[in-house]
């Protein structure tokens, strides 16, 4: 009976394996464009209103600025990449 800790260490050893190929060898067929999606988080105040037992919004505070997100992702479907993985794909697929 094989091991799962084994399993897992050659699934993941594999799935690894199958991403940066996918970032080195883009698909020609394929449109790529890199994505990625971002959270500009707001505090928000409310007032109560008794007459209409009613929550409404009075004023929102931007709590962080927009950054750049930590993962990014190609229209063709390859996700999670780093910043440098993303330019290395979008970079192979240009060079087709």
């Amino acid at each position: 009976m094989s091991d799962p800790e084994d399993t897992l260490t050659e699934w993941k050893e594999q799935m690894q394996a199958e991403h940066e190929d996918a970032i080195a060898n883009p698909d020609p067929d394929e449109d790529h464009r890199i994505e990625g999606v971002v959270q500009v988080n707001y505090r928000v105040y409310y007032d109560y209103d008794a007459d209409r037992d009613q929550l409404e919004r009075v004023r929102e505070e931007k709590v962080n600025d927009l950054t750049d997100p930590e993962l990014r992702s190609c229209s063709c479907g390859v996700r999670g990449m780093t910043p440098e993985e993303a330019r290395e794909h979008v970079a192979a697929a240009h060079d087709q």
